[in-house]
């Protein structure tokens, strides 16, 4: 058979998939446990154990997956105290404790695919507002703050609705795959109040109202140095640059127009500007003489993350300067939190969901391909049909995992549909190929492409507000809930459907025929 560009084409792609799905080498060969997440007041945080380390021993014991982790574990512990040698792929660490370390342990995935809550499981927090009955508009105005919050940090597979219960109490329901319970509560756990004072006075708080702009990267956001200062200790220094309203811009003329200068540093006003977050003092900034009744629009913020070794001194600076980016921009949430419930949600329910629909995936396109058979009398259509729909699914999850989508049931539904909808496009492929009419093979198979393409067409257009990713122009902003997923992955499939597989099966159908 002669091989096509269109050939050649699926080819890369689905090299180019299988590359991406399951690493270079291969993630199968790597032994262990990996740390999902580690509880930030604990000890092992505190030496160092973080999220995405892989355990490969515990005092010098081979650790292969989650059943040895778990029988060393036990073997180990209860005890007063004991000295625990965690061995990992970044050094060993060791731990002085009486019980078992505070991390969520899974076992090494072998491919890249990232699943969503339904699957991977992850933690569900009940949040309601303290010492205040939320009405329905509040409720409104705290998810909306909550989501705008929350995917300000980079969190995927992120869903917030509300709930009731019987007696009439709202809440905010909080979900996110792969996450711990400690983690969602510390996400959760503050009204996240941001006010730059002087003295007594406020000169701007966080949010939309005094906050113009917020740098988030570029020369205008960083962490601008790194120093050790004890022999177990770094600190890591953060700025970013804000622009203010031109009212707070005032109010910062009119606050520091009086302020003496500062008789022991002559270049600096005698008072700070003072950055408090929920009410407590985080940290204070000089103010420079030249800036004495200055209405200026801009201010430099400043922090510090610190830690064991100068990578953790660097992470903690850039989540503090995150978060305080995240609080500046979005302002406090409306009410401060209390959590009634949190949870972590097994994945058991959803990894035996998906092996189920992936036999049963795998059973209905071999049962096409039979038909097929039975209907063409040809094996090759057959072999054809199968490898193309197959190649299909692969390319899907090569695509989703090189974009770090997290794949939920839902998504999975979509990847369903899409194999659907790609054996009836092969099958009019294969009708059109095969009738006795004057028009030329070339020109037949040309127009089963042109009615695949309008019907894509059709389904791409109507899928698009789906996935929310035109809520910016008030499209389908309510699309990026539940059929976000599954609207994603059924564009994709549709798309590589259209310009990859479609064709290239018509090439292979076209050279069958003539044969």
């Amino acid at each position: 058979m002669k091989i096509t560009w269109r050939i050649w084409l699926l080819i890369i792609f689905i090299a180019f998939s299988l590359i991406v799905i399951f690493s270079i080498p291969p993630l199968i060969f790597e032994k262990g446990v990996v740390i999902k997440s580690v509880d930030k007041n604990s000890t092992a945080f505190n030496e160092g154990l973080r999220a995405d380390m892989r355990i490969i021993s515990l005092n010098n014991q081979q650790i292969q997956n989650m059943q040895d982790y778990t029988k060393i574990i036990n073997n180990i512990f209860p005890v007063n105290e004991t000295k625990l040698i965690i061995g990992t792929n970044q050094g060993n660490f060791i731990l002085l404790t009486n019980e078992t370390p505070a991390i969520t342990i899974n076992d090494i995935s072998i491919t890249k695919i990232k699943t969503g809550l339904d699957i991977q499981g992850g933690a569900r927090a009940l949040v309601t507002a303290e010492n205040h009955l939320l009405t329905d508009n509040e409720l409104d105005d705290l998810i909306s703050t909550s989501k705008e919050r929350l995917n300000a940090f980079g969190l995927t597979d992120l869903n917030i609705r509300s709930a009731s219960d019987l007696s009439g109490n709202k809440f905010m329901v909080v979900e996110i795959a792969g996450s711990s319970p400690s983690d969602l509560e510390n996400l959760l756990s503050q009204q996240g109040k941001f006010e730059a004072k002087i003295g007594n006075d406020t000169v701007f708080v966080g949010g939309k109202q005094d906050i113009t702009y917020v740098a988030r990267t570029g020369q205008d956001a960083g962490i601008y140095d790194c120093a050790q200062f004890t022999s177990d200790s770094w600190l890591c220094y953060f700025r970013f640059s804000v622009g203010i309203s031109p009212e707070a811009a005032d109010r910062f003329a009119a606050i520091t127009k009086n302020i003496p200068i500062n008789s022991s540093n002559p270049e600096y006003l005698s008072k700070t500007i003072d950055f408090y977050i929920d009410d407590k003092l985080t940290d204070s900034l000089q103010i420079s003489k030249g800036l004495q009744g200055s209405s200026t629009p801009t201010h430099s913020i400043q922090g510090s993350g610190t830690g064991k070794t100068r990578q953790d001194a660097f992470d903690s600076a850039q989540e503090n300067m995150k978060k305080l980016q995240t609080i500046m921009k979005t302002g406090s949430l409306p009410f401060k939190l209390a959590i009634v419930k949190i949870d972590r949600i097994s994945p058991l329910l959803g990894e035996a969901f998906v092996k189920t629909i992936l036999i049963a995936g795998i059973f209905a396109i071999v049962a096409v391909s039979v038909i097929i058979f039975v209907r063409y009398r040809k094996i090759k259509v057959s072999l054809a049909l199968l490898l193309t729909s197959f190649s299909e699914l692969i390319i899907i999850l090569g695509i989703a995992a090189f974009i770090n989508w997290n794949l939920d049931l839902p998504s999975i539904a979509g990847i369903i549909a899409t194999i659907g909808t790609g054996v009836d496009s092969q099958i009019v492929i294969l009708d059109e190929s095969r009738r006795q009419k004057s028009d030329s093979l070339k020109e037949r198979i040309s127009r089963a492409l042109f009615i695949i393409f309008t019907s894509f067409a059709t389904a791409f257009v109507s899928l698009v507000p789906l996935t929310g990713f035109l809520g910016f122009m008030g499209i389908g902003a309510a699309g990026a809930g539940l059929l976000k997923g599954f609207a994603v992955t059924t564009l994709i499939g549709i798309t590589v459907g259209v310009f990859v597989t479609r064709p290239a099966f018509a090439d292979i159908i076209k050279q069958i025929e003539r044969e």
